[in-house]
């Protein structure tokens, strides 16, 4: 194998063609959904609601797409796992059970060893949804296709690039569309929520965001975050929050009503000193920073993210729901799980 001397442009151009016959493939895809799709995802909300395993199989690249579909079911709360075809005939044909459904996928729908799986599990009354390319020029349904009570129609007859390299592409592409199509019309109907998610994805970054923001709190009120009233002065405000060993690069201040007003943070007081030290006796009110944007107690980390990102803020206060504080989200803990960076 002799590689061809690099040309960047036409390069460039290639790999653009790619991706835009595969979106396209997926356009085409989309402008063709129909009550087959709705079909798909009854079976599978069935099976998940009467305790079933959504069982899906395929041979080669197909297989590897499947098993990618099984996880992504599997981490929106339908029990899932992946069968190589040829196992089932060697043994695995126990992991099928009278209240699964079978997901197949063949892009010709003559795979041998999947169609042999398939008119088993046919005959043993289990519902099959197939994945494949569809009719062929003769109009004829594949082998899969018969066998199937729905098919899900790939219809792609030709792969990306430039036809002299025909490995599955467009076809493998579309068919893990649809499979994550399915898996979230499943999860969205059976009201999967982010809590749901979050205690199937307790490790890793994706877990970490989905957390209550409120349990990475480190300075809670009454505990260790000092809480100034409006009427304070500065000195006075700074002399209580000192009583606090570790504290906060922040002061929230209060209201009459003991609602969240307004902050002062360490960044505040050296500018405060720097212009006038003679400030420090005036009311706190008349220096922080009013109404700051703070985050409900169900936020999650997530939330604490997007707004450090869009307001640049190091403090976030989180309130209830009477807009009395609760805490203090300090970004040192976020930059601390990885889950935003530290630009210093």
């Amino acid at each position: 194998m002799r590689s061809n001397a690099p040309n960047p442009s036409e390069e460039i151009r290639f790999i653009a063609s790619v991706l835009e016959h595969e979106s396209s493939a997926i356009a085409r895809i989309a402008s063709g959904v129909d009550d087959t799709f709705v079909s798909a995802v009854d079976l599978i909300v069935q099976c998940a609601d009467s305790g079933g395993n959504v069982v899906v199989s395929g041979l080669g690249k197909s297989g590897h797409i499947g098993a990618k579909i099984s996880a992504t079911l599997a981490s929106l709360g339908i029990p899932s796992h992946a069968v190589h075809p040829t196992e089932a005939a060697h043994g695995d044909l126990g992991r099928f059970q009278s209240r699964d459904v079978v997901i197949a996928l063949s892009h010709s729908g003559e795979t041998e060893e999947l169609v042999n799986l398939a008119a088993i599990l046919r005959q043993d009354k289990l519902p099959i949804i197939a994945i494949t390319r569809g009719d062929t020029d003769t109009h004829d349904p594949s082998s899969l296709q018969r066998l199937a009570h729905v098919t899900l129609k790939v219809g792609v007859v030709d792969e990306a690039g430039d036809g002299s390299v025909p490995a599955p592409t467009t076809s493998t592409t579309a068919a893990l569309a649809i499979g994550d199509a399915l898996a979230l019309a499943a999860a969205r109907r059976r009201a999967f929520s982010h809590d749901d998610f979050r205690a199937r994805h307790p490790g890793g970054q994706l877990g970490s965001l989905l957390r209550p923001a409120l349990e990475l709190v480190r300075f809670r009120a009454g505990e260790n975050l000092p809480i100034a009233h409006e009427s304070d002065t500065v000195a006075n405000a700074l002399t209580s929050a000192a009583q606090v060993v570790r504290r906060p690069g922040a002061l929230l201040i209060v209201n009459d009503s003991g609602e969240l007003s307004g902050i002062f943070t360490d960044s505040d007081l050296r500018r405060l000193v720097l212009e006038d030290p003679s400030k420090l006796d005036t009311p706190i009110r008349s220096v922080m920073t009013r109404d700051p944007k703070a985050l409900q107690p169900n936020a999650t980390a997530a939330d604490a993210v997007t707004m450090f990102r869009q307001y640049r803020a190091d403090e976030i206060p989180i309130v209830d729901d009477n807009k009395h504080p609760l805490g203090l989200l300090d970004v040192q803990d976020l930059i601390a799980m990885r889950l935003v960076k530290d630009d210093s």
